[in-house]
């Protein structure tokens, strides 16, 4: 896709892009303290699904070229461990709350600075790799191992950061081989299809209130990416790509003020060292990458 370039209306673009995920995970925190997550997920995908359906109907070459996937087997596996992820994820919602969850996701850039290697055959000079060790360190206060009792729901976020970074390098890999729209559509269609199968069998009644907070999550989900579509269209990566971090802050101030959770000190610490460090490492990818062109 081609649009003008206007980096002044991507940043906006992303800014509020972060603000609707933010919005998005505490929808997804209520609703599935009172409802089992695949159902709850599943609902989502529903909505999403057609939401990408429709949107990639309009593309040119319309639904019949996005479904020509040169990677079907990489992109089934992306569409399955998104889904999968956002089920984590949430689960680390209900668990932690909001604030400790989106403090410990926020490794997923530092993992897949780490994961790059191996997985795409990248070089990951000696300042990065200081950079995601500082950042595991900056996890390490946010966890506090060795201080009382470790909680084992602590790891449910991070599970979710692997799996999302796993999933990034994977949309990197095929996008040598497939467009954007295609990657889309997979990813919307394929985490319907795993969600309806697993979802389906955990179906309970919804209240009307939380029917129309349902509602709701599913338009924040279409809204959500249709903007950050939009702002990498308008925008270079490398200039919106640091704003994604925005949605930690947006999210702890709706843990604490809306769901009453508590920031610990050690939680605003570690979260900003490892924001400090993701920051870093996104800078040193876009000199890396500057120099290659």
């Amino acid at each position: 896709m081609s649009a003008v370039q206007n980096t002044k209306l991507g940043i906006w673009l992303m800014i509020f892009t972060t603000l609707v995920f933010a919005v998005q995970d505490g929808l997804s925190r209520h609703l599935a303290g009172s409802y089992n997550v695949w159902m709850v997920v599943m609902l989502r995908y529903w909505f999403f699904a057609a939401f990408v359906i429709a949107l990639v109907s309009r593309a040119p070459g319309g639904i019949r070229a996005a479904v020509r996937a040169r990677m079907p087997k990489v992109q089934i596996l992306r569409g399955v461990l998104l889904a999968l992820e956002i089920c984590v994820m949430v689960l680390g919602f209900v668990a932690l709350g909001l604030v400790e969850s989106h403090a410990v996701f926020a490794t997923y850039p530092l993992l897949i600075a780490a994961l790059s290697g191996p997985i795409l055959g990248e070089s990951v000079g000696w300042r990065r790799w200081l950079a995601i060790g500082v950042g595991f360190v900056g996890v390490l206060v946010i966890l506090q191992p060795g201080f009382g009792v470790f909680r084992i729901e602590a790891l449910i976020p991070l599970a979710a950061a692997t799996m999302f970074a796993l999933y990034g390098l994977l949309t990197r890999y095929v996008a040598r081989e497939d467009a954007a729209m295609v990657s889309f559509f997979w990813t919307g269609t394929t985490g319907a299809v795993v969600m309806t199968a697993v979802g389906i069998w955990h179906w309970e009644p919804m209240s009307a209130p939380d029917m129309g907070w349902m509602a709701l999550l599913c338009c924040t989900a279409a809204l959500s990416h249709w903007c950050l579509i939009r702002a990498y269209e308008v925008a270079e990566a490398s200039a919106i790509q640091p704003l994604a971090y925005l949605q930690l802050p947006f999210a702890a101030m709706i843990g604490l003020f809306v769901f009453g959770e508590s920031l610990r000190v050690n939680v605003a610490i570690g979260a900003g060292i490892v924001v400090a460090a993701g920051l870093f490492t996104l800078w040193r990818q876009h000199v890396k990458s500057r120099r290659e062109a």
